[in-house]
């Protein structure tokens, strides 16, 4: 049986709010195979942008553990766990987080340049991930230039530029219309098939649901469906009050 992309064991992540203390995550178990493309679905406050941070190592958690590729995330200090990242996982934000002071190739390289890659190198294999997602004429073009589906499109491109084991998304398509949400969804399914990257998708969007190989259902911080099942949106006994 091959290693597990992804496992998490009991992880439990509690935050303090004054003098409410607020259950995010309550022991959740999931495990997710290489390739894979799965999206992370519920109602606002079920916890399910908390957990997509404690599997990326971005948050920590109070209990449990997180393996990614087998490495233990508790175990790493905090230098490694963002060397780690930075070596095998990409991201991609509702918000973009583009810098718009530079163009888009240059957007792209930046990271390849932070993990050391040589310059020449780094911008050789960013004109070919944005060439990947369509953009290869746009690549001089700031992020003010740009409409709002190829600004996702560039961010696509600088998560997918290190080659990454996983690409972490929250909400990629919240900001777009239908059309263009559409046309991201689609290149991230093709992307996701030709490279075997391990997706995983934090979404209130059925559709993204829909093209993704599994779905995992949360609400009041625990997981309650996950598979195909998940689609019928269950419903859990209410529990605390958590946070997205």
């Amino acid at each position: 049986m091959n290693q597990p992309m992804i496992q998490a064991r009991q992880v439990h992540k509690t935050f303090q709010a004054g003098k409410i203390e607020v259950h995010a995550l309550r022991g959740i178990d999931l495990t997710v195979a290489p390739g894979e493309m799965v999206a992370i679905m519920g109602p606002s406050g079920c916890g399910k942008t908390t957990l997509l941070n404690c599997l990326s190592g971005l948050d920590d958690f109070d209990a449990g553990e997180v393996e990614i590729e087998g490495v233990n995330l508790r175990a790493m200090n905090d230098r490694a766990r963002t060397a780690y990242r930075a070596q095998r996982m990409g991201f991609i934000f509702q918000t973009f987080n583009l810098l718009p002071v530079i163009t888009a190739i240059e957007n792209v390289e930046l990271p390849l340049l932070v993990s050391g890659v040589r310059p020449a190198e780094a911008r050789r294999r960013s004109t070919a991930a944005l060439a990947q997602v369509g953009l290869a004429d746009r690549a001089h073009h700031r992020p003010a230039e740009l409409s709002g589906g190829q600004r996702q499109r560039v961010t696509i491109a600088r998560a997918l530029v290190n080659q990454p084991a996983i690409v972490w998304a929250d909400e990629p398509t919240g900001n777009l219309d239908s059309k263009t949400a559409g046309d991201v969804l689609t290149l991230m399914q093709r992307l996701n098939k030709e490279k075997g990257q391990t997706f995983v998708i934090v979404t209130h969007d059925a559709a993204i649901g829909a093209l993704c190989d599994r779905v995992v259902y949360m609400q009041d911080g625990l997981i309650v469906a996950d598979g195909n099942e998940a689609q019928a949106t269950p419903t859990a006994p209410a529990g605390q009050e958590v946070l997205a």
